[in-house]
């Protein structure tokens, strides 16, 4: 019993001692799952689920932290402790603090490689840092990285010591709104329908081993029509005597196989296929082996689905969106995926999945991610959970290069070679990045003028890019005759100023009704939405009456609708839920029923 005692005793020090080096900052809202946060199970979920191997170790937790100018050395010390995977800025981090243009975040921590591992690679992952990384292993610099929405790595292993502690450093300068990077809302001075500026490694960093030849993407290709789906295998280095075993499963069972050279891409007929869509979400299994000189040498497993997007004219000639070849009337919400206590970074696997679920519960079938590119883990979620997504290039390069135009008259911004040039960089990233998740049926380029440029470059560019899904090319913004989908905005009521006879017309954002709920506000003080209301009923209300007008534009050519918001942001009220989540601010009853009404209306006329 003392042994016992004595042993528990050491533990709990231990475990306070761990707990002392960290607490949230501040004092604003927070979600329920911030309780559960803690530097031992921070963002433990596996981060690359359309890739999946066996192995791997998180690096999320408590790293040192420093904040310098930005052409300083290397810190001698650190300023404390931060929690990754949370932007310096935000509560969760620990340290909530402004970095701004002229400073850089200095992270520092070490780790040991697993000795099962024995002595394959070992790939340094990084789910997404704002912006420019630069990145050390034991005092060697490793490599670099700009872009703060997509995931990037680096093959570690000829720079470790195998018999001890690894010494890792990230240095990361974000320069937000003053400079030319995409950046979505993220602002240097927050205010209206501008959030706080974001900082830093925002998503999981973690480490897995791998063979000297590995898979480094997957891509598929659905095509319901011929009943096939299309794999393409990238691998790092397309050897001679390479290639790829590809088997699909219906659950557990394997119905198809294929192999393939790695520069070929393999297409497997699927027999009577089962449709992805909102309605039923079926998934297939996947697993891919990679094969070098006769000998396995890498396995990953994956998923994929079988379903169509596109556009044809109906009965009444008007030009409607096609789900798997059947008129289908996309019911949304705006998501821009804000979190009072992590900023970028939601608390926990299960908040991302909590969004989801609630949009799915008040009778959506579709969310329009605004201006942001979420974790991997997020979009699975829209997979299995059955959502279709509308997929926002984040916004920005506000830039003193720039050439600032009247509206609407069909002269674009001017942007400089350098922000040009970064702007494909990074858009083509996020298309390759996403390209796999069925649940993405549309990208959006730009939004209401927000650094729009070369509209119809850049829409037949992403369209020659992907030609499997649909492309609007300026969600509000100054319209061209181009892409695939007319999306025009409205506040707050719905209305159709605009029609294009030759695509479907989409309202891709309107609404925005105001309810501030005391307790749960950003700033109690300073709050907004596009109309202001004191009851639930009120709001419900008038979104009932919204829901009402949207029926009577489907039958005149509306083809989808994007209500605004999901949740409130920051000092921004119009949420369907509070910016905490802890509050539906609508009669999610009444809510579902009318949207459910009014994904029937294109089919019942």
């Amino acid at each position: 019993m003392k042994q016992l005692i004595f042993s528990f005793t050491l533990s709990f020090l231990f475990y306070t001692g761990g707990f002392s080096q960290w607490e949230p900052a501040g004092a604003r809202i927070m979600t329920a799952w911030a309780d559960d946060v803690s530097p031992d199970n921070v963002w433990d979920a596996y981060p690359r689920p359309m890739m999946e191997r066996d192995q791997w170790k998180n690096l999320n937790g408590l790293w040192n932290y420093s904040i310098t100018p930005r052409f300083s050395p290397p810190p001698s010390r650190y300023d404390g402790k931060i929690l990754v995977p949370f932007p310096v800025e935000s509560s969760l981090s620990g340290v909530k603090k402004t970095v701004g243009e002229d400073n850089v975040v200095w992270y520092e921590r070490s780790f040991s490689v697993p000795s099962g591992w024995g002595d394959r690679d070992i790939l340094l992952h990084f789910g997404a840092v704002d912006w420019k990384a630069d990145v050390w292993i034991n005092d060697i610099k490793v490599g670099s990285h700009t872009g703060g929405y997509t995931p990037f790595h680096f093959n570690i292993s000829p720079y470790l010591d195998r018999s001890g502690d690894q010494k890792l450093v990230v240095r990361v300068w974000d320069p937000a709104d003053r400079s030319y990077q995409p950046r979505g809302k993220q602002v240097s001075d927050p205010r209206g329908i501008w959030y706080t500026a974001v900082t830093g490694i925002w998503q999981t960093v973690w480490i897995e081993p791998v063979a000297e030849s590995h898979i480094i993407r997957l891509k598929t290709t659905p095509d319901i029509d011929k009943q096939l789906i299309s794999i393409e295998v990238f691998t790092n280095r397309n050897l001679p005597g390479e290639y790829a075993e590809v088997r699909v499963m219906d659950g557990d069972r394997v119905i198809a196989t294929g192999k393939a050279v790695t520069t070929e891409a393999l297409e497997i007929h699927i027999d009577s296929p089962r449709l992805w869509s909102p309605e039923s979400p079926f998934l297939y299994n996947m697993e891919v082996t990679l094969y070098s000189n006769g000998k396995a040498v890498d396995r990953a497993a994956s998923y994929f689905a079988m379903r169509r997007i596109s556009t044809a004219r109906d009965q009444y000639g008007i030009v409607r969106l096609q789900l798997n070849n059947e008129d289908y009337f996309t019911m949304g919400t705006l998501d821009q995926g804000w979190w009072p206590d992590g900023l970028y970074t939601a608390p926990s696997d299960e908040a991302l999945l909590y969004d989801i679920q609630a949009t799915k519960n008040m009778g959506f079938n579709m969310i329009r991610k605004h201006v942001k590119v979420e974790p991997a883990r997020w979009y699975m979620h829209c997979d299995r959970e059955g959502i279709l997504v509308w997929q926002d290039m984040p916004n920005g390069d506000h830039h003193p290069e720039w050439q600032r135009t009247k509206y609407f008259d069909g002269v674009e911004w001017q942007r400089s070679p350098e922000s040009e040039a970064n702007f494909r960089k990074e858009w083509r990233e996020i298309m390759d990045y996403l390209y796999s998740h069925p649940s993405i049926v549309t990208w959006i380029p730009f939004n209401e003028r927000w650094g729009q440029f070369k509209t119809k470059e850049i829409a037949g560019w992403t369209k020659e890019y992907d030609p499997s899904r649909l492309v609007l090319p300026a969600s509000g913004g100054n319209h061209f005759p181009v892409g695939d989908l007319l999306g025009i905005h409205n506040y707050p009521q719905p209305l159709l100023f605009l029609y294009d006879a030759s695509r479907p017309t989409v309202l891709s954002e309107y609404g925005g009704i105001g309810l501030a709920l005391e307790g749960h506000l950003w700033e109690p003080e300073r709050n907004w939405g596009y109309i202001q209301f004191n009851t639930t009923e009120e709001v419900t209300d008038k979104y009932i009456e919204y829901a009402e007008e949207l029926k009577k534009l489907v039958r005149v050519g509306l083809s989808g609708a994007v209500y605004t918001q999901i949740t409130d942001v920051e000092i921004e009220v119009n949420g369907l839920l509070t910016y905490d989540r802890r509050k539906y601010k609508m009669d999610v009853g009444r809510i579902r029923q009318a949207n459910l009404e009014l994904r029937r209306s294109l089919t019942a006329r």
